[in-house]
């Protein structure tokens, strides 16, 4: 790869998380928590954004993030309130930015008139009468002096002393005194009095420290800004002085032992004046170099403490596909400890000798190597959650809601296959929350609710599952009005019977929509069907709670990985299968005075005072037409989507283990009831049942006869299960 290309790769990864970071930080300050060190993060990752664009000559980019950057240093500076109406703009703004970021990346183009918009309000902020027309602005003369008074000269004294990190980082004293000369005049005194014998040099260290005399108009922010990102490698010490008479500046005066430099304001054309130290000022000296020091300062000391320990939350960059093949190595490592203790477990080895002691130690560790490389891949939901605050604005901004966005458990980690694609899940459910959950402000109004609406989004680990809520304060779902559509499309016939929560859940079917009219943005039920859909594929489940007047809830419980797999390992006929552990619930024998036939091929258990489906495995899958002996089944109690049950009988169950998930999808052909496969120890590939689809396809096979004791509609063409 071109390495300008990599770099620009790496840059644009970074506007992202700089992106990201200014959202938060705008979410924040919106929320009342408008401190200063919010203000400066937000101030900074616009700030990074515009310095990086320009070594890449991104000229739109830099051109709308130096405007942007200009407001939030009046907000920064105390000169700007952060009231509402400004949050406001600052986060429109924002989302601007991520526009012309992605522009400027090649991901299609900005809208200009939107950002010309922008740039103007932005500009109102920081110079109200920006936006008056010529006769508006020439009816105040008695506001506007004749001539703009030149910002009086300060004269500014810099102390830089780098630390040994700021070099270890990539970053050289000469850049930054060269952003300096860009302020105004700046005369520079090298200090190389703590340079030792060349003996006793540390390659890595550093020695050199500068002292800067600036003459400039500018503010100490914009000093402190050209060392924003070496500040916490230096010590830096900044101080005003009164400007003196102007007197020629003689070099000879400094005495020798001093090297310096003078820079042109502007950079352009800067030329450099050196003074060699006298030839007695570098003689090694004869021993360690021994250096006065007086009293350190606070800055000083600081400085000492922080060189006292190591780097705090280092990290590196990695290409996911460097990790995807170390976790593949790893599932390969897993599946080869199995079959190693397979081997001798099947040479009669004793369980007391060494070998095998010795291999339960190896899989121990394999197991924790697994863990720790799945931690690698596992990211926390923040980046999902954060681009739900534009959406939000939008879909409110369109529909004339006043809409609150809150956001809980951003830290909660799971793996990035997973956080990549319950994206569009959650983009779906949000807009339908605001589109058709929250009222419109006179039904709230008339409801006795606020005028603002509440969507929360929340995630948590809860049994081995990662847990996402979609939650709202509107008037919740209209069962009688979806009913009614249901009976109107022909799904269901006028005589049907259902529960409130069977109800709920026909907004999952294809194209069901309660919506009058066609609206851009989404109609009860379209694109529902899409997030079952998209959830199933990651073998989760999502359910409905719906309170009329109160609200409704939406969640989607899902695996926290997809590489790896906690199952119990069962036999059914010659095969090896493994069901899901997280929907076990219990195993059993099943009596026979238990077992009730409702026909030739439908039976059901009854257990603690309710009845449960009974599907044959062997059968459900086409393994056997014989139905299974009850008398040497074991039975599985398991929970499928929805909290629907189910007993499955299988022959024998042979224990439960981790196994590596591969997809049998991508490998071979999907195949109805099969989820994924996997290696066992003995070299076999087990298939990783579909619990879900299991009982789906087995009560579709067996007459698709309605039930009293189970929950089940109707449907025109097919039965549909809740």
């Amino acid at each position: 790869m071109d390495p300008m290309a990599a770099i620009r790769q790496t840059f644009f990864q970074e506007c992202e998380e700089q992106l990201a970071e200014l959202e938060s930080g705008l979410t924040n300050m919106n929320g009342g928590a408008a401190d200063s060190d919010t203000v400066n993060a937000v101030f900074r990752a616009v700030h990074s954004i515009k310095g990086s664009a320009g070594i890449f000559a991104l000229d739109d980019l830099v051109r709308f993030a130096h405007v942007f950057e200009t407001t939030l240093d009046a907000v920064r500076s105390g000169r700007l309130n952060a009231t509402p109406e400004v949050i406001n703009v600052l986060l429109q703004a924002s989302d601007t930015l991520s526009d012309v970021v992605r522009a400027a990346r090649g991901d299609g183009a900005a809208d200009d008139a939107k950002t010309q918009k922008v740039v103007a309000e932005l500009t109102k902020l920081i110079s109200p009468g920006a936006g008056q027309s010529a006769p508006e602005a020439a009816a105040k003369p008695t506001e506007a002096t004749p001539e703009a008074a030149a910002p009086a000269e300060t004269i500014w004294v810099i102390s830089f002393k780098p630390r040994a990190a700021l070099y270890a980082n990539a970053n050289e004293a000469l850049p930054l005194l060269r952003e300096l000369g860009r302020l105004g005049q700046i005369e520079v005194v090298l200090d190389d009095s703590a340079l030792p014998a060349l003996t006793d040099l540390d390659p890595e260290g550093a020695y050199l420290a500068w002292t800067v005399t600036l003459h400039s108009a500018c503010e100490e922010s914009a000093i402190r800004d050209v060392f924003e990102f070496v500040e916490d490698d230096c010590v830096l010490e900044i101080s005003a002085q009164a400007p003196a008479a102007p007197e020629e500046f003689d070099p000879a005066d400094l005495g020798e032992g001093f090297e310096f430099e003078i820079f042109a304001p502007g950079g352009e054309g800067v030329e450099f004046e050196i003074y060699a130290p006298s030839e007695a000022a570098v003689q090694p000296a004869s021993g360690p170099a021994h250096v006065e020091q007086a009293t350190p300062g606070p800055v000083e000391a600081m400085a000492a403490k922080a060189e006292s320990g190591a780097p705090v939350g280092a990290t590196i960059r990695v290409d996911l596909d460097r990790v995807d093949r170390l976790i593949n190595l790893v599932g390969e490592l897993v599946i080869n400890e199995a079959m190693l203790s397979q081997r001798v477990l099947e040479a009669g080895i004793s369980r007391a000798s060494a070998v095998v002691m010795a291999l339960e130690e190896l899989e121990h560790l394999t197991r924790e190597i697994q863990d720790s490389v799945m931690a690698i891949r596992a990211q926390p939901v923040r980046s999902v959650f954060m681009r739900m605050p534009r959406l939000v604005r939008e879909v409110a901004a369109q529909t004339g809601k006043q809409v609150r966005l809150l956001t809980e458990g951003e830290g909660t980690e799971v793996d990035k296959t997973v956080i990549e694609r319950i994206s569009d899940p959650l983009t779906h459910m949000i807009r339908n929350a605001i589109d058709h959950g929250l009222e419109s402000p006179e039904g709230r109004t008339a409801a006795g609710k606020p005028l603002e609406g509440t969507v929360k989004l929340s995630a948590v680990h809860r049994s081995g599952r990662i847990v996402l809520e979609v939650s709202d304060d509107g008037g919740g779902i209209n069962r009688a009005r979806v009913k009614q559509k249901a009976i109107e499309n022909g799904l269901i016939s006028p005589d049907a019977q259902l529960t409130d929560n069977e109800i709920d859940n026909l907004i999952f079917l294809p194209g069901f929509s309660t919506a009058a009219t066609i609206s851009n943005i989404s109609g009860r039920g379209v694109g529902m069907d899409v997030v079952k859909q998209s959830v199933q594929a990651l073998g989760g489940r999502i359910s409905i709670t719906s309170v009329p007047g109160a609200g409704s809830t939406f969640t989607l419980s899902l695996p926290l990985t997809l590489a790896v797999l906690d199952g119990m390992v069962v036999r059914v006929g010659k095969h090896t299968l493994i069901v899901p552990l997280g929907t076990v619930i219990e195993t059993l024998k099943p009596k026979a005075e238990n077992v009730h036939a409702l026909d030739a091929q439908q039976r059901v258990l009854s257990l603690r005072g309710g009845y449960i489906p009974l599907i044959d495995v062997a059968d459900a899958l086409g393994y056997s037409d014989t139905p299974i002996d009850l008398t040497k089944a074991v039975a599985l109690l398991v929970e499928g989507e929805g909290g629907r049950r189910a007993v499955l009988l299988v022959d024998a169950i042979d224990g439960q283990r981790q196994v590596v998930i591969k997809s049998l999808e991508a490998n071979y052909r999907a195949v109805p009831g099969i989820a994924a496969a996997t290696v066992m120890g003995d070299g076999r590939v087990a298939l990783i049942l579909d619990i879900d689809n299991v009982v789906s396809v087995s009560r579709t096979e067996a007459g698709r006869r309605a039930e009293s004791e189970a929950t089940e509609i109707p449907f025109k063409s097919e039965m549909i299960h809740v």
